[in-house]
């Protein structure tokens, strides 16, 4: 339950925020919604004026659609043939009085009339205001689709009935395909309604963003609400309820996380009698904190397959994202030096950043990592959860972007252009480099789920995502070269890491020093790559020898050097007198490795950080590393 306590606490720290709209970066509107409330996407607004009379109507865009709507116990978990009628805004078949008369297709009862007894309980109410008498009397009148009609809003077939879905015979009675079918998926008998006053003295205040309306609904539905029962989450006696809320990750979601309305086979497995008694949760908390869950997944979850990968600090402070890389935490990381760059420079400055964060730490401050997934389409679980302190969070945080890292040059920046940062990879981009690009969804978000606890707890990255990012950087004439430099890049990241909890890890920097076999022969074949991409021209893109025969050159080192060497002699000759430095070089790296390593034994990862930082070395010296980087764009 500790989880529920959490972000019901999250709730009531972030009160101020209810009902304010906020829009996500690809302009989807999100809110806390209020208690006794949800959302649905409407298709018509009917706009009433202050003494219940009919104003206007027009179809929702549908970038405008999404409506917060009051809700009761049995309207949010309404299905099928159940008549459970909305408090407000709802479908057409509830709303319209003339449903019927106009050809609309009821099974039993009609939904209308369960819909207005309602909403006269809330009209006639203490808690009632002039919005919602307004609407009340409006529509108990029953001719909201005369109206609709009247304003062409909705249309009719030759025997004044509604026409189902739109067909070419109809052009001759209405023209052109109206807006209405464009926005509904159905019949327009499924059009959902939500409503709206006109007031001539007053600017226009829509009634699903009015918090007046909120407090007006809360407030007379909680004297609605069941029997007090133990809530298990706080302790504390209040009204419970059994129906919990869906639409977690988005308004199609009808996976729920509390669910027991299955009261056949083996659902209480003989234990209990009713739900109930496994665990009783009061209405305000499951409310509150399915509300929180929701917003949080809106504002800064981070979603993979539909499983949702979720971190927040119960105080609303910031909290740094244990899944993104070192530039989403400290974008001014951007690597500008070009001599004795070391590993420990960066760390400190991604060290800082991280340790702003702990500016704002209040007493019992903590920070909360949860992981969410369905299996089916009615039940989600509670993959991962932990909740720590958040100092501790920041340390551990810290710890992981100052030794998984390594140099990067795959992010773009606010004007789109690649830079180049130091750091740690982001988790999403860790399986990017195992599994690439086309990855199966389902193994990228495993992935994603096995990469935290590496980061919270401090335990080892696995060896078979080290492995797998290895053999795709080994074998680089098997994708285009942008994947392979972000690949490369991140596979030197792990294997550092890997080697830092072995404390062998390397510095990113070359080292001249350094007489390690495998980290040698990755030395020489950088010279060699360098050495026939100098000699090549600008425009030539095909990969080098030394790329060519990478993946062959980390399995027998020995024998596939000769390949190389002996394919690299014409662009010796072409480089003319420029030659004499890469051959000079040649002979120093390779005078370091003893005779008896001198052998086709298969090289570690050690290589790659040996190929990697004497390629960068050389780039450094000539000046063309930028050109480097434009190579290794993704087109």
């Amino acid at each position: 339950m500790s989880w529920l306590l959490n972000l019901y606490e999250t709730y009531q720290a972030n009160t101020d925020h209810v009902g304010e709209i906020k829009k996500r970066k690809n302009g989807q509107e999100y809110t806390l919604l209020p208690i006794s409330h949800t959302t649905q996407n409407a298709h018509i607004e009917v706009t009433i004026t202050e003494d219940g009379e009919f104003h206007s109507a027009e179809v929702v865009e549908k970038n405008n659609a999404s409506t917060l709507i009051p809700c009761t116990d049995d309207s949010a978990s309404r299905a099928g043939s159940k008549i459970a009628p909305y408090p407000l805004h709802d479908k057409l078949s509830y709303v319209a009085g003339d449903f019927v008369a106009y050809g609309g297709k009821i099974k039993k009862e009609e939904p209308f009339t369960f819909y207005i007894a309602q909403l006269k309980e809330w009209a006639n109410s203490m808690y009632a205001n002039n919005k919602v008498k307004a609407i009340y009397q409006y529509l108990g009148e029953g001719k909201l689709i005369q109206d609709l009609v009247r304003e062409k809003v909705l249309y009719l077939d030759k025997n004044d009935q509604l026409i189902n879905k739109w067909d070419k015979k109809y052009e001759e009675l209405h023209g052109e395909k109206p807006k209405i079918f464009t926005v509904i998926a159905g019949d327009q008998e499924s059009a959902f309604v939500r409503f709206n006053i006109h007031s001539p003295n007053q600017i226009l205040t829509k009634v699903w963003e009015d918090k007046e309306m909120f407090d007006s609904f809360v407030r007379f539905y909680q004297e609605m609400l069941g029997e007090e029962d133990l809530c298990f989450v706080t302790g504390e006696s209040q009204p419970s309820t059994e129906r919990h809320a869906n639409k977690i990750r988005n308004a199609a979601d009808k996976a729920k996380l509390i669910s027991a309305n299955d009261m056949s086979g083996f659902t209480f497995r003989g234990r209990f009698n009713k739900g109930n008694e496994a665990a009783s949760i009061s209405y305000e908390v499951s409310q509150k904190a399915h509300n929180a869950l929701k917003w949080l997944i809106n504002k800064q979850g981070k979603m993979v397959d539909q499983r949702v990968f979720l971190v927040w600090g119960n105080d609303a402070s910031l909290v740094p994202d244990l899944t993104t890389d070192s530039f989403s935490i400290h974008p001014n990381i951007q690597r500008t030096k070009k001599e004795s760059d070391t590993l420990e420079e960066y760390a400190n400055e991604i060290a800082k950043a991280i340790d702003g964060y702990k500016n704002d730490l209040k007493q019992l401050s903590k920070v909360n990592i949860l992981v969410l997934d369905s299996a089916t389409t009615g039940r989600m679980a509670v993959l991962y959860y932990r909740n720590i302190d958040k100092e501790l969070y920041l340390d551990r945080l810290k710890e992981w972007h100052s030794t998984c890292t390594w140099l990067h040059r795959y992010r773009k920046n606010d004007q789109n252009e690649f830079v180049q940062f130091c750091g740690a990879p982001a988790t999403k981009d860790i399986a990017f480099a195992a599994y690439g690009p086309r990855g199966n969804d389902k193994v990228i978000k495993g992935l994603m789920e096995r990469m935290l606890p590496c980061i919270v707890d401090g335990q080892k990255v696995p060896k078979d995502i080290i492995r797998s990012a290895y053999q795709r950087a080994s074998n680089p004439i098997s994708m285009e070269n942008w994947e392979w430099e972000k690949t490369l890049s991140i596979a030197c990241a792990l294997i550092n890491k890997s080697l830092i909890e072995k404390k062998e890890g390397y510095p990113m920097a070359l080292d001249i020093e350094n007489e390690d076999r495998d980290y040698l022969f990755g030395r020489l074949l950088a010279i060699a790559d360098v050495l026939e991409r100098n000699a090549l021209d600008s425009s030539d893109k095909r990969a080098t020898n030394a790329r060519r025969y990478m993946n062959s050159f980390s399995q027998h080192p020995e024998r596939t050097w000769k390949t190389i060497q002996t394919a690299l002699q014409p662009y010796q000759a072409r480089l003319g007198e420029r030659v004499w430095f890469y051959n000079k070089l040649i002979d120093q790296v390779g005078a370091k490795i003893k005779m008896e390593d001198f052998n086709n034994r298969p090289l570690s990862g050690k290589y790659l950080l040996g190929f990697y930082s004497q390629r960068e070395a050389l780039y450094q010296k000539r000046g063309t590393a930028t050109e480097e980087v434009k190579n290794g764009e993704e087109n």
